[in-house]
């Protein structure tokens, strides 16, 4: 084979190896947020690499059940949750 064919397939072993071992890193947490908005409980969970991801992510998925429009999901996002539980 070429040398431009090895240094291919190289390149694609790193990027590969890559992938696998930033997904099953440590470090991670999750936490689960619910929700109350408009009368409606939603709860959703999230993991992240920080406290701060896992949060905001977490409250999305929960206001995304619970909102309908890009008003009413920034409306409930900027609601205090009503519990948020971490779970690692």
């Amino acid at each position: 084979m070429k040398k431009t064919t090895w240094l291919g397939i190289l390149f694609c072993a790193l990027v590969l190896g890559y992938l696998v071992i930033s997904s099953l890193g440590g470090g991670r947490v999750t936490c689960e947020v619910c929700m109350v908005f408009k009368d409606q409980r939603s709860c959703g969970t999230a993991s992240a690499n920080t406290r701060e991801n896992a949060l905001r992510t977490a409250t999305s998925t929960a206001c995304s059940a619970l909102s309908g429009g890009v008003t009413e999901t920034n409306q409930c996002e900027n609601t205090p949750p009503e519990s948020v539980k971490w779970l690692h």
